[in-house]
């Protein structure tokens, strides 16, 4: 499919060719490297990229594929999972779906089969060598090569051990392929549930239908695990396989090896005499019609074996579908919603504007100095107007990580509120406002902090240290140059520029290990770009005669660099359709401005940033504020509390909206991009929606007093569903944004 006027055109450093499928987590494409090899790049939709949890799961795939090798699975060549929008470039595999190819042509002929039954059973013995359950074999996700098949899109995959994330209750899956234990009991998922969906898999392959069809997903998931399965149209020796792969309990299906041998022993292995039958698509189904007869594809046409219950003899198993079945209801399997005038993919339906609350959440309210249960016990109490700046954080796996002025790195727990573990600098403290901590990133299970303290009697010292977000442990720990200022995060680097040696080193944030040095500018001061996507540095002239910022795009693998020339007075704030996005300010701006960006904004402009060609658009009116983009949308705040929306593409203000916040800090989508909060030093939360602008709440304030020192900007952070507000004086709290008004009893 060609590429649609929206889509990159790049990633990763892969040309995008053009769409091989889009289904409801995200969008693959047909890529190609510099040595034009081509890969298959799955990048993941804007509205799950801020959902921690799914960057969770989407990184386990990486992990899973990774671990899987075999001639009937897709390796995977490259990936950032902690990009805006994370992807993943696999081996790109010429060939159409199953589903693709049985839509098309029709059920496949048992010779046909038996290369893809095998195929299949081959891949999944490789998976689960692995220690891996794909648990969401289905059509879609098997590949027709000419060599065999490929199963792909290890998406919901986990590892055969524990994992807490198969924990939650939450059901992931595509219903007329899960197994019954995934419908019902999660947590007990193994690699005999990867048999049940082969076995329906193979039924679906063989007659058209899966064993389990019917109106909706809920009554398909029922059917799963209560009713035997319509095998009609399947001959009595496959049929005794397929139904032993089909039974209900996961103790009573054979293990791979058993399949195989009988579906080696039930398939012929060449075409019959009288040569290949020409099929039409679904021979067997006729299309529904207008005048009334029955569909039979439908569960309660005539002819179907099975007698549906009535809806509310159903059992407590269908309550608990409903959270998990809900973005397969919204969006059907590989539908997505159109774009709206911002370019924000979108879910159109009100049920879907607050999402599902973490499993167990109450509403909580704490301080970042409270009570720790592990490391040091007590924090530092801000100062009550007296200079410290307060915390900076963020979420990462349920969790929340803060540092800063006087705040000592600390691990929150995202539902309850509990302090889990307070970390020491290095040396430990000599005195309680001896430090200064500066939050870099939380990533790869570690938290990064860079630190300031200076010895009685001697020099500042800048260092950075990691510590295991599990245990906040130190991991490793390392000075560095004191002209060192701008150390950052970016995926699994830490990167460290030193104007003064006129390099960028990048280290390892497991190990602290250098990966690679790259040369800089001599004389220009660079400082890290926030685009949010991509490894770049601006570099300002400063003591050079040049004229010309420079954005550096470096090579995460070895640091290979391109050096762009941007204008002056410009800010990059972030990407959209594979360019680089910057705002243009008039000249008596200053050129380089930090993510607390004010204004006024002339011009939007587009970098393409493999070529620097540009493309600007120059709205009717100047806008300003505090500047946050997301997807085609650029959202600005200002000190008064207005919030204006623009699109990327035309410039045009989508709506204004005032509100009563004091100074907020930029807005944050939601899931799904439906709603943007924002907050204010006070505490006080708004929440808009996103398409109109209409204010839905607002609260009062939360923080125990004003922090109007510091500088850092008020943010708004989110767990799934919930949101959680860390205030300038050191306050914690969290909101659900269906019911803001319910609190604590300490809140």
């Amino acid at each position: 499919m060609p590429l649609h006027k929206d889509d990159p055109k790049s990633v990763g450093g892969y040309k995008l060719v053009d769409r091989l499928g889009s289904g409801g987590m995200g969008v693959v494409y047909r890529g190609r490297a510099r040595s034009g090899r081509e890969v298959a790049v799955k990048v993941v939709h804007a509205q799950y990229a801020e959902d921690p949890v799914f960057r969770t799961r989407f990184r386990q795939e990486i992990d899973a594929v990774r671990k899987v090798s075999g001639a009937f699975t897709a390796p995977v060549v490259d990936a950032d999972p902690e990009a805006a929008r994370p992807w993943m470039a696999t081996q790109y595999v010429p060939g159409r779906s199953l589903a693709d190819r049985i839509s098309e042509l029709g059920p496949l002929r048992e010779a046909e089969l038996r290369r893809l039954a095998l195929g299949l059973v081959e891949a999944l013995r490789d998976i689960h060598r692995a220690g891996v359950v794909h648990r969401d074999l289905k059509p879609a996700n098997v590949l027709m090569a000419g060599d065999g098949p490929r199963v792909i899109d290890f998406g919901i995959s986990r590892a055969a051990e524990n994992n807490p994330l198969t924990e939650t209750g939450q059901m992931i899956g595509t219903p007329p392929f899960m197994s019954p234990e995934q419908l019902t009991d999660a947590r007990t998922v193994g690699p005999a549930s990867d048999v049940f969906a082969l076995g329906a898999l193979l039924v679906y392959t063989v007659t058209g239908r899966g064993p389990f069809d019917a109106d909706s997903p809920y009554l398909t998931a029922y059917q799963v695990v209560h009713d035997e399965p319509v095998l009609d149209g399947v001959r009595d020796e496959l049929r005794t396989v397929l139904q032993s792969c089909l039974a209900k309990k996961a103790a009573d299906r054979p293990g791979l090896d058993d399949v195989a041998r009988e579906l080696a022993r039930v398939l012929p292995e060449e075409e019959a005499a009288d040569g290949p039958r020409t099929v039409t698509p679904r021979e067997d189904l006729p299309a529904p019609s207008d005048t009334g007869a029955p569909d039979p594809r439908s569960a309660t046409s005539p002819g179907r074996r099975r007698r549906l219950r009535p809806l509310w003899a159903m059992t407590a198993a269908i309550g608990v579908l409903a959270v998990g079945l809900t973005s397969y209801l919204l969006t059907g399997p590989g539908r997505t919603n159109g774009d709206d005038e911002g370019g924000t993919t979108r879910a159109k339906t009100a049920a879907s504007r607050w999402k599902a609350l973490p499993s167990g959440w109450q509403p909580w309210h704490t301080t970042v100095y409270a009570t720790a249960e592990r490391g040091l016990k007590k924090g530092i109490t801000l100062l009550d107007g007296g200079g410290d700046s307060g915390p900076e954080c963020q979420m990462y796996e349920g969790a929340l990580y803060c540092a800063g002025d006087a705040v000592l790195p600390v691990r929150l727990d995202g539902v309850t509120g509990r302090v889990d573990w307070r970390a020491d600098g290095i040396p430990s403290l000599p005195k309680k406002r001896s430090y200064f901590f500066w939050l870099l990133g939380v990533t790869d299970d570690v938290m990064l902090v860079k630190q300031q303290y200076q010895p009685e009697g001697g020099d500042l010292v800048t260092s950075v240290s990691a510590l295991d977000t599990r245990t906040g442990k130190r991991l490793w720990h390392r000075t560095v140059d004191l002209r060192s200022t701008h150390v950052f995060v970016s995926g699994d680097l830490v990167l460290v520029p030193d104007t003064g040696r006129g390099s960028l080193t990048a280290r390892s944030v497991r190990s602290g290990a250098q990966r690679w040095t790259a040369p800089l500018p001599p004389g220009m001061q660079c400082d890290p770009a926030h685009s949010n996507v991509g490894l770049y540095l601006e570099c300002n002239p400063g003591t050079t005669a040049a004229k010309d910022t420079l954005l550096l795009g470096f090579d995460r693998s070895d640091g290979s660099v391109r050096r762009l020339k941007v204008p002056d007075h410009s800010t990059l704030v972030g990407t959209y359709d594979g360019r680089l996005l910057y705002l243009d300010a008039g000249e008596e701006v200053p050129g380089h401005l930090s993510t607390g960006t004010k204004g006024p904004f002339s011009r939007i402009r587009l970098v393409d940033p493999d070529t620097g060609a540009a493309t600007t658009t120059e709205p009717a009116e100047k806008f300003e504020g505090t500047a946050t983009t997301v997807d085609g949308t650029l959202w600005f705040t200002g000190t008064s509390g207005r919030v204006t929306a623009v699109s990327v593409r035309t410039g045009k203000q989508l709506w204004q909206t005032p509100t009563s916040l004091e100074q907020p800090g930029g807005v944050t989508p939601g899931p799904g991009a439906r709603v943007v909060y924002l907050s204010s030093p006070s505490g006080r939360v708004a929440a808009l929606d996103a398409d109109k602008g209409t204010l839905l709440w607002e609260t009062l304030p939360r923080a125990t007093w004003v922090n109007s020192q510091s500088e850092l900007a008020p943010q708004v952070l989110l767990n799934k569903g919930a949101l959680i507000v860390p205030t300038l004086a050191g306050d914690v709290f969290t909101l659900d944004p269906a019911h803001p008004e319910r609190t604590s009893a300490s809140g």
